[in-house]
């Protein structure tokens, strides 16, 4: 059965928001807007496709370049902390370019009244992910503001890759009929930060899956699949990234519900708070768009990594209903996976 989506509108319209709010930094549509609305127009337009990192030619070589704060609340968080957060989701906007990172840069905004300790603790972990990529830290700064007026701690971190000659990788490269897979279980990150932040168990533990990708996209290009699309599903989830992509390069996406690899303390928490894994972050999972017939060997290499273990096929790019993301439910009916206007829960990275 073909379902003609072209009429189908959001219950709720975009409101117009005379001031900030939490949901303009939370990867929804707000985010959308205030990016296509005020800062693009303010810089003079758009240079290129908004992915995740942009690329330029420096001597001959092409080098990705992407810059991130990191306003994490707590600072600690089960699996994770602000500073290996910020270190790993640089690296990561910098893979899904198909770039090697090579060096990172970072930035502190300081509270008056943190304890060294705590600060000393996330420098630590800083310098452990990044030794452990195998990047570098090359340079920062850091400032200090008012007691009261910071959290602790806020992070932006700046990282630079070198694409290898002949992958061209990007949301505009995405094509009909690519097939779509997900390198592991969704949706740990966000649950993890709601279960210390609000004091809810769920009955198993749940950790962040925090990781730097560089190393999984590395074996995946060596299969010599023909990979057309990468990106990391954090803020706005699986859902976000698949809008994304649906919308730059004017396709339609098809995803298979039961096919999406999500743990059951992940699906229990969201079932009992009424929340769609699909909208929860995460931080350590990649959504590749591969050439249909380069599916399984794609798969067969991911598995061979361990941050790609428990790869799965979810679903198929289409040139039905283009910009639009579907999915099929567990009973054989369809429901468009829309983004979100703000965020289910803000400041999870």
């Amino acid at each position: 059965m073909t379902v003609d989506f072209s009429n189908w509108v959001c219950p709720t319209p975009l409101r117009d928001y005379p001031a900030i709010v939490m949901g303009h930094g939370a990867g929804g549509k707000l985010s959308t807007e205030l990016i296509t609305h005020l800062f693009l127009p303010a810089f003079g337009g758009p240079h290129g496709p908004l992915a995740d990192a942009a690329l330029i030619d420096v001597g001959g070589a092409r080098l990705a370049i992407s810059t991130d704060s990191f306003v994490v609340r707590p600072l600690f968080f089960p699996g994770g902390n602000i500073g290996e957060l910020a270190i790993n989701g640089t690296i990561n906007d910098i893979a899904m370019m198909g770039a090697q990172p090579i060096a990172l840069t970072a930035s502190f905004i300081l509270e008056e009244g943190m304890p060294l300790a705590q600060l000393g603790l996330i420098a630590e972990s800083m310098g452990r992910a990044a030794h452990n990529a195998g990047v570098i830290l090359i340079a920062g700064d850091t400032k200090v503001v008012d007691r009261g007026h910071g959290d602790g701690v806020y992070i932006t971190t700046t990282g630079f890759g070198l694409v290898p000659a002949g992958i061209t990788i990007g949301p505009e490269h995405a094509r009909p009929g690519d097939a779509i897979i997900v390198s592991g279980p969704i949706g740990l990150h966000g649950i993890a930060i709601l279960s210390v932040r609000e004091g809810i168990e769920f009955g198993a533990p749940v950790t962040s899956d925090t990781a730097a990708l560089h190393g999984l996209v590395s074996t995946m290009l060596a299969s010599g699949s023909r990979i057309h699309t990468l990106r990391d599903p954090t803020r706005g989830g699986v859902a976000a990234a698949l809008n994304e992509i649906a919308a730059t390069a004017q396709l339609g996406i098809e995803i298979i519900e039961r096919d999406i690899p999500i743990p059951p303390a992940v699906q229990a928490a969201c079932e009992l708070l009424g929340m769609d894994p699909l909208h929860i972050a995460n931080e350590g999972k990649l959504i590749a768009f591969v050439e249909r017939d380069d599916a399984e060997r794609l798969l067969a290499a991911m598995r061979t990594h361990p941050l790609g273990r428990d790869a799965a096929l979810i679903g198929y790019a289409t040139t039905d209903h283009p910009g639009v993301v579907v999915a099929r439910t567990g009973i054989g009916g369809m429901r468009v996976v829309d983004t979100l206007v703000g965020e289910q829960l803000p400041r999870i990275c």
